[in-house]
């Protein structure tokens, strides 16, 4: 720990954020379990996965704000979750930021401060003078393996077994599908590693349950589309129509079932009642929707902002419209319908399917992670094996599905945005309706992660190859991202193995380069945030920079290599920038000379943050900096004065408001320490923080600010030079020490009105305590 984190209350919380968020451990695995014989290597074209376990402090983290809580950053892998940590609210509620080529987007500590990213994927794009010509990616001439079973299980085979063992994830599941058949369904490591006691237990694909996170999603998005078909559901009628309650919006644009499963609803970011606590039952699905909902923030259709709540409010509305259970109805409709005999929204398992659920761990070796009671359930609350998940990834694909009609799967798999909803965000990778739209190597893919505490999944589905590839993982791994890069490296590998890169390069002039690179430079914020609760302050916290590099380039600190070296972006149409060397891609909407969004992947964007907003980062370092020593100080200066003996000599009133000041220092350390409590409370799996903890760090941090007052009476009763202050030849007298302790009580004050400018910016005192 950094020492000055000590005397910095919100510091030290923020570094707690940090530590818990991006350890996925807290203690070493000693003597990991040997791998089976099904986690040999068996293929010596094995695709090497990026190597995790390396201390923390070799590698960099960017600096961004994924849900509402701090989490850590982009480190240079392509998926569209940030999967980091091992914390209460780490997973679903900071899933989906997955898509193949988008950039991992912002897990972070001071917010999910630090947030995701993607590992340099292969392509070249070269710049063409330092001024305006970029080329795209050179077009890549190696050929296409032949998607066989043989050869999709010797490069699992080859792949996942050693990265599995040396990054510490007890055991994965695969499924793989092309041309309307299963070509394989693998299992390895172990769905319950054991004891002492216990032997431990295989992954078996057939009959092993995973959880699949917010893969869920894709499944309420087609009972959706499934009530559209029939015309019982209109997706660009308004929302309200269908339910049974009010629902609080801030802008007279309605808000639709398109709005809801593009993520573009407008509703900020909460997270309490995400996951449930220790002991404590599911919750209904109205109730979900109904108590203490999200505020909207942004006017519906524009702007990206990844909602558990809104995927909850779409499964409310077919709930309401086919008059039965969303569970029942899923079960009958999806599951059933295309033979996911095992499948189930069933929170808790029955007792009939409990030895068949997979064991979560943090860790291999480590302590279980208890069955995840997840709300609103249809955003993450499948647990399925993968024959099923091979079963749904063939419904999905194939032209006589028993779910959809060709036209209705045609119309669920278009980006389901245009330009007219997005401006200039519609030029890159967009949501359709319920999939995150992605690109690589010329081959679209839609694709969904999914991550819990434990469990880490990802789908990819390949319309027009007519292909997928599903993985789920029941561990996060020794390092919090090592979930993510043995995703991202299947998801990469699978894409460059089977369906390479055999396009001309094509280059494209790009005469405003340079003009461009310079109106995008700035400071930004994620779009999806909390906007009504304390947790703002992380958001505030949580700044995303774009800064200019070499040859009009520019380098966003969110999206970095593996290394967490932000890469360069150079723009290769107006308003489209992608990475060089790479694949990814980031549009830029902006009106009348103003950039208004830069889009991160189809379910999040970056919007300029406010001068306001922008300062409160510097404006709390100081302030803290200067009250921690002012707290420091109160012991030391009582000791040196004993020492000394030196009486003070000062009115009662000057008395009185120094033992005021003094104890709005005492009130700003135990409220940092409460804070902080919050801070640990929300990252770890024990019981939500209760409301006398959040109420009383928000009456600790009031009366913290009020010192402000005390601390200016007194800077102006210093000011006003005494006739002893003049004639006393103590030090503690001179002339010297008044001008010093004069100055000293002005940034006094100033720190204490810095405090106040924190705690109203970051939320800190408003009324509500959700979050």
């Amino acid at each position: 720990m950094p020492p000055g984190l000590l005397a910095n209350p919100i510091g030290l919380a923020i570094w707690v954020f940090q530590r818990l968020e991006t350890s996925g451990r807290f203690t070493g695995l000693e003597n990991p379990r040997p791998p089976s014989d099904s986690t040999r290597n068996a293929s010596p074209e094995a695709v090497e996965i990026p190597r995790t376990s390396r201390p923390r402090e070799e590698r960099g983290y960017g600096c961004c704000f994924v849900t509402s809580i701090p989490v850590l950053c982009l480190e240079g892998k392509s998926v569209n979750e940030p999967p980091f940590g091992v914390g209460r609210y780490s997973g679903l509620a900071l899933s989906a930021m997955y898509s193949v080529e988008g950039s991992k987007l912002l897990s972070s500590p001071l917010f999910l401060v630090r947030g995701l990213s993607a590992i340099a994927l292969t392509g070249v794009l070269a710049m063409l003078g330092a001024t305006s010509a970029a080329a795209a990616p050179v077009g890549l001439t190696s050929a296409a393996h032949e998607l066989t079973t043989e050869d999709v299980n010797a490069w699992l085979d080859g792949m996942l077994p050693s990265a599995l063992e040396r990054e510490g994830i007890a055991g994965a599941t695969v499924g793989v599908v092309s041309k309307g058949q299963v070509m394989t369904q693998r299992g390895y490591g172990y769905a319950d590693t054991g004891s002492d006691t216990e032997d431990p237990v295989p992954v078996d694909p057939q009959h092993t349950l995973f959880r699949i996170g917010s893969i869920s999603k894709i499944v309420t998005a087609t009972a959706v589309m499934q009530l559209v078909e029939q015309g019982r559901l209109a997706l660009d009628a308004p929302v309200q129509d269908y339910l049974d309650f009010t629902l609080d919006t801030s802008f007279e644009k309605p808000i639709t079932l398109r709005h809801l499963l593009t993520h573009t609803a407008g509703f900020e970011d909460k997270i309490a009642g995400v996951i449930a606590g220790p002991g404590e039952n599911a919750t209904s699905l109205r109730d979900a929707v109904t108590i203490d909902p999200p505020e909207q923030i942004a006017e519906p259709g524009t702007t990206p902002a990844y909602s558990n709540y809104s995927n909850g409010l779409a499964a409310y509305v077919v709930e309401r419209t086919v008059g039965v259970g969303y569970a029942d109805y899923v079960q009958e409709h999806v599951f059933d319908a295309v033979g996911m005999s095992t499948a189930t929204l069933a929170q808790p398992l029955p007792d009939e399917m409990q030895s068949s659920m997979s064991k979560g761990y943090s860790f291999t070796g480590s302590a279980e992670v208890p069955f995840e009671i997840n709300a609103p359930a249809p955003a993450g609350a499948i647990s399925a094996t993968t024959a099923d998940m091979n079963a749904f990834m063939l419904a999905q694909l194939g032209d006589s599905s028993p779910l959809l009609s060709e036209r209705t799967l045609e119309q669920m798999h278009e980006p389901a945005l245009s330009t007219e909803e997005l401006g200039g965000l519609a030029a890159g990778p967009r949501m359709t309706l319920g999939y995150f739209e992605a690109d690589r190597n010329g081959h679209r893919i839609l694709s969904h992660g999914g991550d819990l505490t434990a469990f880490h999944a990802q789908l990819d589905l390949y319309p027009d190859d007519e292909a997928g590839v599903y993985i789920s993982l029941n561990s996060t791994g020794l390092n919090g991202d090592a979930s993510t890069a043995i995703r991202d490296a299947l998801s990469r590998g699978f894409a460059d193995r089977y369906f390479p890169d055999q396009r001309d390069a094509a280059v494209v002039e790009t005469t405003t380069a340079a003009e461009h690179a310079d109106e995008i430079v700035g400071t930004y914020q994620v779009s999806r945030r909390s906007e009504s609760t304390f947790v703002r302050l992380f958001a505030a916290l949580s700044t995303v920079e774009v800064s200019p590099s070499a040859g009009n380039a520019v380098t966003i600190s969110a999206v970095t290599d593996l290394a967490g070296t932000p890469v360069d972006l150079v723009e290769v149409e107006p308003w489209v920038w992608q990475e060089v060397d790479g694949q990814r891609r980031f549009a830029v909407d902006q009106q009348d000379g103003r950039v208004v969004a830069i889009g991160l992947n189809p379910a999040f964007a970056l919007q300029p943050m406010s001068p306001s907003r922008a300062a409160l980062p510097i404006i709390a370092t100081l302030s803290l900096a200067v009250l921690a020593a002012a707290v420091l100080a109160l012991p030391a200066r009582w000791g040196i004065r004993r020492w000394y003996k030196v009486a003070q000599e000062a009115p009662c009133r000057e008395r009185l408001l120094r033992r005021l000041r003094a104890a709005a220092l005492l009130a700003l350390a135990l409220a940092g320490i409460l804070w902080a409590t919050v801070a640990a409370t929300l990252l770890s799996d024990g019981a939500p923080p209760s409301a006398v903890i959040l109420r009383s760090a928000q009456a600790l941090t009031f009366a913290a600010v009020l010192g402000a007052l005390p601390a200016a009476l007194l800077a102006i009763h210093r000011a006003q030079p005494t006739e002893n202050n003049a004639e006393n030849p103590s030090p503690w007298r001179s002339r010297g020490a008044h001008t010093l302790r004069i100055t000293g009580r002005i940034v006094l004050t100033l720190a204490f009105c810095g405090l106040g400018y924190v705690a109203v910016v970051g939320g800190l005192l408003l009324p509500s305590i959700t979050y």
